[in-house]
C-alpha cells in the first residue's frame, strides 16, 4: 500500500495521467478543501493540485486492515487522507481528502441540534447487506455518546489510533482529547451532524463510509469513516470532516 500511495503522490506531482489512472479505483472520488468531489473521469480529464506538495515532507502515519488502508499526511493546519483497497492482490486508491483546520478555536461548533434525532435515533441509510446494519448501528451508537459528550460510552466505539480533522476545528482530535473534552463538556468543533446521505465499501473487517451531513448551522459536510470489527465490535478508526464552502 505504501508503495502504490507514494506512486500516486510522485504521479500527480509530475502530472502524469497515465500512472495516476493505473492507481484509481474506478469509485475513486478526490474531495478538495473547499469540499468540492472529482471523480475518477474528472480527476484524468484535469489533475487536481494536492494541498500538501511531495517536497514539503507532511507528517505522515499509516494503518492497514486486511484489504483497507489508509495514509495520513498533515502538515500545519493542511490534513490529508488517502484511502486504499486492494482487490484480486492490488491496491487501489479508493478516496482522496483534504481537510484545512480553522486558524484559530471554533466560536461555534455545528451539530445535530438539541434532540440528536439524526445521527442519533435514525439515518437517512438504507443497509444492504448484514456488515451495513452493524455499523449502521455502531455509527449511531457513536453519535449517541458524542451528543450525549459521555466519554465512557465513546471509548469502546473508536479505535486506539483514532483520529478526527475537521474543517470547523483548529486541531486534530484524538482518542483521548476526544474523551477529555466530553469529559469538560466541550466539543471543540467537531459534534454529531445530520445524515442527509452515505454509501459503504466493504473489505471483509473493514468498511469505507462516505457520508454527507448538513449541521443545524453552518456548511454542509463531507465525511470519510474507517470502521474495523475488533472483537466482534465495530469501531470507528478515522473521521474526516471537510467543510462544503465552494459552490
Amino acid at each position: 500500500m505504501l508503495q502504490a500511495d507514494a506512486q500516486f503522490v510522485d504521479a500527480v506531482t509530475r502530472g502524469d495521467t497515465h500512472a495516476v489512472e493505473t492507481l484509481l479505483d474506478p469509485g475513486f472520488i478526490w474531495i478538495n478543501a473547499a469540499g468540492q468531489i472529482h471523480t475518477q473521469s474528472q480527476v484524468l480529464e484535469k489533475l487536481p493540485e494536492m494541498v500538501i506538495a511531495k517536497a514539503q515532507k507532511p507528517e505522515m502515519q499509516a494503518y492497514t486492515y486486511g484489504d483497507l488502508g489508509d495514509v495520513q499526511a498533515n502538515l500545519a493546519r493542511a490534513h490529508v487522507i488517502r484511502v486504499w483497497g486492494k482487490r484480486s492482490g492490488v491496491w487501489k486508491a479508493l478516496a482522496y481528502q483534504e481537510v484545512m483546520s480553522l486558524a484559530a478555536p471554533p466560536t461555534f461548533t455545528p451539530g445535530a441540534g438539541k434532540d440528536c434525532e439524526n445521527p442519533c435515533r435514525a439515518i437517512a441509510f438504507t443497509p444492504r447487506t448484514q456488515t451495513e446494519r452493524e455499523v449502521a448501528k455502531a455509527y449511531s451508537t457513536l453519535e449517541t455518546a458524542a451528543h450525549a459528550r459521555n466519554s465512557g460510552a465513546f471509548a469502546p466505539m473508536v479505535a486506539d489510533e483514532f483520529v478526527a480533522a475537521s474543517s470547523n476545528s483548529d486541531r486534530l482530535q484524538s482518542k483521548r482529547s476526544r474523551m477529555a473534552e466530553f469529559d469538560r463538556a466541550k466539543d471543540a468543533g467537531v459534534a454529531p451532524t445530520p445524515l442527509i446521505s452515505a454509501r459503504m465499501r466493504a473489505f471483509g473487517d473493514a468498511v469505507l463510509m462516505l457520508s454527507e451531513h448538513r449541521p443545524d448551522r453552518g456548511h454542509p459536510l463531507r465525511v470519510t469513516r474507517i470502521w474495523v470489527k475488533r472483537s466482534g465490535t465495530w469501531v470507528e478508526t478515522l473521521s474526516y470532516q471537510t467543510a462544503v464552502t465552494a459552490p
